[in-house]
C-alpha cells in the first residue's frame, strides 16, 4: 500500500480522518507507524498529500490530512478487453488501474466461457476493491470506469464507433497485422481478445469498426502478461 486512499466518509472534521479495518491494520503492521509519523494519503477521485498521525490505538487511527497536488495524469487510452477468466480478472483489474487506464470495457467473445459472466468477481463491490488495490500501488486516486458488455456484435456495431471517435484504434492480435507502434502521442483505443485471440469473425467486425491489427511478435502471451507490455510500449513515458 504505497498510498492510503481516503473516502469522504472517513473525515470526522475538516482535515481530520479516522480509519479502521484494513487500512488501520496496514498502518500498524506494515508501516509500524507511531503518533507524529507522516504517511502518504489521497482522497478518492481527489488530490494527494500527507496525513500526520495524531492518535493511534488497536481500534483506530486519526490523521491530520493535507492534500496538496492532483493525482498523476490518466493514460489517453480506452481498453476493450475480452472478459478474462475469474482468477485472472482480479489481477488484470489491478494492473490496468495501476497503469493509469481510466476506461475499460469488459466484452464477451466467442472464446469467453459463459460461466465467466457468473463470477462474483464482476460484482461492483468486488471490482471496486481490486481498483482500490491498483490505486494504492500506483499512488493514484482516480477510479477507472469499468463497463460490462455481454453482447459482442451489438456493442461493436452500435456503441464502439461513437466510443472510439477521434481515437487511434488498435487490435492486439497474434496473427497478421503490423508490429505494435512505440511511444505514440494520441488518444487510443486498444482491443485485446481472450487467450488465443478473437475468432476471425470478431477480428473482421473490429476491422470494419476501424481497428488495425498489431502484434508483439510470434509468441502467444497471456492477457495479464501482454497488457503491461502493450501499455508500456504505447506510452513508455507515462
Amino acid at each position: 500500500m504505497n498510498l492510503i486512499v481516503l473516502q469522504e466518509t472517513d473525515f470526522i472534521s475538516a482535515g481530520l480522518v479516522r480509519l479502521t479495518g484494513r487500512r488501520l491494520e496496514h498502518i500498524i503492521r506494515v508501516h509500524k507507524a507511531e503518533p507524529g509519523q507522516r504517511l502518504r494519503v489521497g482522497l478518492l477521485n481527489g488530490d494527494i498529500g500527507f496525513g500526520t498521525i495524531t492518535a493511534l490505538t488497536d481500534q483506530r487511527v486519526e490523521l491530520k490530512v493535507e492534500l496538496q497536488h492532483p493525482p498523476p495524469p490518466a493514460l489517453p487510452l480506452t481498453l476493450v478487453l475480452a472478459l478474462p477468466r475469474p482468477k485472472m480478472l482480479k489481477r488484470v483489474i489491478q494492473h490496468v488501474t495501476a497503469l493509469g487506464v481510466k476506461k475499460v470495457i469488459l466484452l464477451n467473445s466467442y472464446r469467453v466461457e459463459k460461466s465467466y459472466w457468473q463470477t462474483p468477481c464482476l460484482e461492483r463491490d468486488k471490482i471496486h476493491k481490486q481498483c482500490l488495490l491498483g490505486l494504492e500501488q500506483a499512488i493514484d486516486t482516480r477510479m477507472p470506469d469499468i463497463i460490462l458488455r455481454k453482447r459482442f456484435k451489438p456493442f461493436v456495431e452500435d456503441e464502439l464507433p461513437e466510443l472510439t471517435a477521434g481515437s487511434r484504434k488498435l487490435l492486439a492480435h497474434p496473427v497478421g497485422g503490423a508490429q505494435c507502434p512505440i511511444d505514440i502521442d494520441e488518444t487510443t483505443t486498444l482491443a485485446i481478445g481472450p487467450e488465443g485471440g478473437f475468432i476471425p469473425y470478431e477480428v473482421q467486425k473490429l476491422q470494419e469498426a476501424g481497428f488495425h491489427s498489431v502484434h508483439l511478435g510470434p509468441r502467444i502471451l497471456k492477457v495479464e502478461t501482454v497488457l503491461p507490455v502493450l501499455v508500456s510500449r504505447l506510452f513508455p513515458a507515462r
